[in-house]
C-alpha cells in the first residue's frame, strides 16, 4: 500500500473537482487547474474529497503512480485556494532587476540588459533584490524560478549571481599569496 496514496485529498470549500474524460479539472478562488491521469489511476470523486486508487496496488510502478498522482493532486488544490510562491535574490554590485508589463528586464553584468517574458498566469514582482514569482501552479512556478535562476547562477568565490533566498551558497576561499623575499 502507498502511504501517501492512501489518504483522501480533502476539498476545501469553495473548491470543486470534476472528473472527465482522463482529465481532472479543480476549480477555486485562484482559478482552475487541469491534470490529465494515467489510465492506471482510478479516481473517485466526492464532494468533500477525491480518493486516488490503482488497477493493480501488488505492482511495484503502479504503487509509485499511486503516490505521485495523490501528491499532484494535492498541489492542485493547494495552488487554486493558497497558490504558490518562489523567492530568489539578485547579490552583485551593478545586477539590477526591474520588472515591466508581462517581462522581467535583469542588468546581470553582460554587455547587454537581459529581458525574460513572464507568463500569462504568473505574477512577477520585484522589490529592490529580491524577485518574487506567485501562481496557482506549481509547477509553473518553479521552472519559471529555475530558468531565471539559470541565467546568472551564483558563483562560489563572491556569491553573486541569482539564488533562491533559502539557498545556501557554499563559499571557496581565492588565490594564497605567497611572500616573496626573506624567510630568516
Amino acid at each position: 500500500m502507498s502511504r501517501v496514496g492512501k489518504k483522501p485529498v480533502i476539498l476545501p470549500s469553495g473548491v470543486k473537482a470534476e472528473l472527465k474524460a482522463g482529465s481532472l479539472n479543480v476549480t477555486g478562488p485562484k482559478g482552475t487547474l487541469a491534470l490529465e491521469l494515467h489510465p492506471k489511476v482510478k479516481l473517485t470523486v466526492a464532494a468533500d474529497k477525491i480518493d486516488v486508487n490503482i488497477e493493480n496496488p501488488e505492482n511495484k510502478k503502479d504503487k509509485a503512480l499511486w503516490g505521485l498522482f495523490r501528491a499532484l493532486i494535492q498541489n492542485l488544490v493547494d495552488g487554486v485556494t493558497k497558490g504558490f510562491e518562489k523567492k530568489l535574490e539578485v547579490n552583485g554590485v551593478g545586477f539590477k532587476v526591474a520588472s515591466q508589463p508581462g517581462k522581467l528586464v535583469m542588468s546581470l553584468g553582460f554587455s547587454h540588459p537581459v529581458e525574460v517574458a513572464v507568463p500569462k498566469d504568473l505574477a512577477v514582482t520585484v522589490d529592490k533584490n529580491v524577485i518574487t514569482i506567485a501562481g496557482a501552479d506549481k509547477q509553473k512556478v518553479g521552472q519559471f524560478a529555475a530558468e531565471v535562476r539559470e541565467l546568472k547562477k551564483p558563483e562560489p568565490y563572491k556569491g553573486k549571481g541569482i539564488k533562491y533566498i533559502d539557498e545556501t551558497i557554499v563559499r571557496k576561499a581565492g588565490k594564497v599569496v605567497k611572500v616573496v623575499g626573506g624567510g630568516k
